[in-house]
């Protein structure tokens, strides 16, 4: 268990963590503009979605998730130093490829190996902890980045997530693979089928308004971190968008610790109305100014909605889901559709920042996310 608590202090975030320097480091070095920006994040998105479900057959299948989390890492690292050598733009679209399947490798992995050595009755508990440990190594992560650009150049970021992959590789079978039930570890062996969770309509209605959320959410730092670079070298703004990610992640934490009590008093609709709010006022706030240190401040509002997320996701899921023996198929369903919410949101802003601007790009970003509470609002049931 502490194993696993080192393991998820180095599994740097890719998408949250490491996804706005990428957009910085392509539009500054490699002098992408905007959509192709976008395709590229997209295209890691998009791979991560057809992997997903055959990943997540495998993961219940293998004994060995210990080496499924060290491939996985090593795969990632390197991606990551194709894209740093490599400056053609169809090398960039096949380490993203690459980047896409492995971080929806470890995932599932981790949470298997979770609830292998815990058992369900400590997996709440754990996954809080996992949740903890990530969050912090992510904080910690963005600030020595931030340094790193500041001192040595945006390249440096990603030879520090490179590092992360190889302590992960270490760490991971510092794990023992004798103390993983891996019975344990596969849960839900219901025999039923799972057609009627596409004719259920909360989860339907759940579902949407989740896409909607991450179509709002998904492309707002990469999106910032372009229009503070303004296509030049970057390594002033990506101190302050360091210290954004920073701000957002050390937020996340209390957030979603109260967001777990908060959840049974006062139902969980309200708590999604809220993240909904927040997203819909840090965009609109995005369009007006992008005083760096204004942007930092506004990053609580991204920690305030992760956090919340984060916590009701898993919740409302249970909730919809109270025995049926379907969790595990309706959070895979729901992470798909994140993972479409996101590839759709940085194609397509991406696309409608190169043609209108971006002004025009965060304005639509917060209508998205004002669309998604006015749908939560009037078509969820509260599910407590």
């Amino acid at each position: 268990l502490q194993a696993l608590d080192r393991l998820n202090l180095t599994l740097g975030d890719v998408r949250d963590v490491f996804e706005p320097y990428l957009a910085i480091f392509l539009t500054a070095e490699r002098q992408f503009d905007p959509a192709q920006v976008g395709i590229a994040l997209a295209i890691g998105n998009l791979a991560g979605i057809l992997a997903q479900t055959p990943i997540g057959a495998v993961v219940d299948a293998t004994k060995h998730k210990r080496l499924l989390i060290a491939i996985a890492s090593a795969v990632i690292a390197m991606s990551y130093l194709l894209i740093i050598n490599i400056s053609a733009f169809p090398a960039v679209l096949v380490a993203q490829v690459g980047i896409g399947v492995a971080a929806v490798t470890v995932i599932p992995a981790v949470s298997a190996i979770s609830l292998g050595l815990v058992g369900q009755k400590g997996l709440n508990q754990r996954v809080g902890r996992n949740e903890a440990f990530n969050r912090s190594g992510n904080a910690i992560t963005a600030v020595v980045a931030g340094i790193l650009a500041q001192i040595t150049g945006l390249a440096w970021i990603f030879y520090l997530l490179i590092l992360l992959c190889i302590a992960t590789i270490v760490l991971v079978f510092q794990i023992r693979d004798r103390d993983i039930n891996n019975t344990t570890a596969r849960s839900g062996h219901s025999q039923t089928t799972g057609n009627d969770l596409l004719h259920d309509r909360p989860l339907q209605v759940f579902s949407l308004a989740v896409f909607l959320f991450y179509m709002a959410n998904a492309a707002l730092l990469p999106l910032l971190s372009q229009k503070l670079t303004g296509g030049q070298q970057a390594a002033a703004p990506s101190g302050f968008i360091s210290a954004s990610i920073a701000v957002a992640q050390f937020t996340t934490i209390p957030v979603a610790a109260w967001a777990g009590k908060a959840a049974d008093v006062w139902g969980r609709k309200p708590l999604l109305l809220l993240a909904f709010a927040a997203t819909t006022v840090r965009a609109f706030l995005y369009a007006f100014d992008t005083d760096p240190w204004f942007v930092v401040w506004v990053q609580t509002l991204d920690g305030l909605s992760s956090g919340i997320f984060a916590v009701a996701i898993v919740v409302v899921v249970a909730d919809l889901t109270q025995g049926t023996g379907r969790f595990n198929l309706a959070q895979g369903g729901i992470y798909t559709t994140i993972g479409l919410g996101a590839a759709l949101s940085n194609l397509a802003i991406g696309w409608l920042a190169s043609t209108a601007g971006f002004s025009i790009a965060f304005f639509t970003l917060s209508a998205i996310a004002a669309i998604g509470a006015f749908w939560l609002w009037f078509a969820m049931p509260e599910t407590k």
